[in-house]
């Protein structure tokens, strides 16, 4: 069964934006797709069913196969009803994107924990509510893509945005440790971080650039890491205007210290440890 054929998906936030396109991509290509989306405003607020349902009647007129969902991924049993929505209407479930999002920007020393939790709840919280429930279904039938909606503002950083980048960063060091855990089950984990022009960035980019970033050319890189020809796991890719680059850990060749070094000989040799001549993809010392 070639690319992702008859795989049961789940997408969360597909009610517009990138998972639309990922969702849209998805059916086009013949998977059957849970379209998952609370309805709500960009900053998490409200809730509806008309954005999911009018992805769902896109889809179906086209000739595709989809249902809706519209529970939160910030729950647990939010994370829960979403898979099962999968098994209800499909039988199964294949994969999962981890899109859904919400923005609370705000400078570091102005920020409330209520604009960090809610942040962290659907982006980092999100991803392993609705990972976490398809998970066992997963491994019992040995096979399973999950895809994590990153971001360039944590692996880089972004101003305004700590509780997002943070969250987003987060994501990436979960693909990591279910890459590991999944792999004898075919669980394959992945992050991709997309460059494109949707209601999340509308106000925080320019828009000449914008206009250079259509959210539908980030979709088959989503569709491809949710096939079974994908062997990639815990992978990060950029994402957006035509290109696609892989974004890696690499450490420096450092300096080795015989004994407890005192602070001075750390200051000493800083240059030499944080210099990046020669330097090699990093690996866990005791994975």
């Amino acid at each position: 069964m070639p690319g992702v054929e008859g795989r049961v998906i789940v997408v969360t936030g597909a009610g517009g934006g990138l998972g639309r396109e990922y969702a849209l991509s998805l059916a086009h290509n013949r998977a059957k797709v849970v379209v998952n989306d609370l309805g709500g405003a960009r900053d998490g607020s409200g809730s509806g069913t008309s954005m999911a349902d009018n992805v769902v009647a896109e889809i179906r007129a086209a000739g595709g196969e989809a249902v809706p969902n519209y529970d939160s991924v910030a729950t647990a049993d939010g994370g829960k009803a979403i898979i099962q929505t999968a098994l209800d209407h499909f039988g199964s479930i294949h994969g999962v994107v981890n899109n859904a999002g919400i923005l609370r920007d705000k400078g570091f020393h102005k920020m409330t924990d209520e604009e960090w939790n809610i942040v962290l709840g659907v982006h980092l919280h999100g991803g392993f509510h609705v990972t976490k429930a398809a998970w066992p279904h997963f491994r019992e039938q040995g096979y399973g893509r999950i895809v994590m909606a990153t971001s360039t503002s944590g692996i880089y950083g972004n101003f305004g945005q700590s509780n997002y980048g943070a969250a987003k960063a987060g994501l990436i060091g979960l693909i990591n440790t279910l890459a590991i855990e999944g792999r004898k089950y075919n669980i394959l984990a992945n992050a991709v971080a997309p460059m494109a022009a949707t209601r999340m960035t509308s106000d925080i980019a320019p828009a000449e650039l914008l206009a250079k970033l259509p959210p539908e050319q980030v979709a088959p890189v989503v569709g491809y890491l949710l096939t079974e020809e994908c062997e990639d796991s815990g992978t990060v890719v950029v994402a957006g205007g035509g290109q696609v680059h892989r974004v890696q850990y690499f450490q420096s060749q450092g300096a080795t210290f015989d004994e407890t070094p005192t602070i001075d000989e750390v200051a000493a040799r800083w240059k030499e440890i944080t210099d990046m001549t020669g330097s090699e993809p990093g690996v866990n010392p005791v994975g």
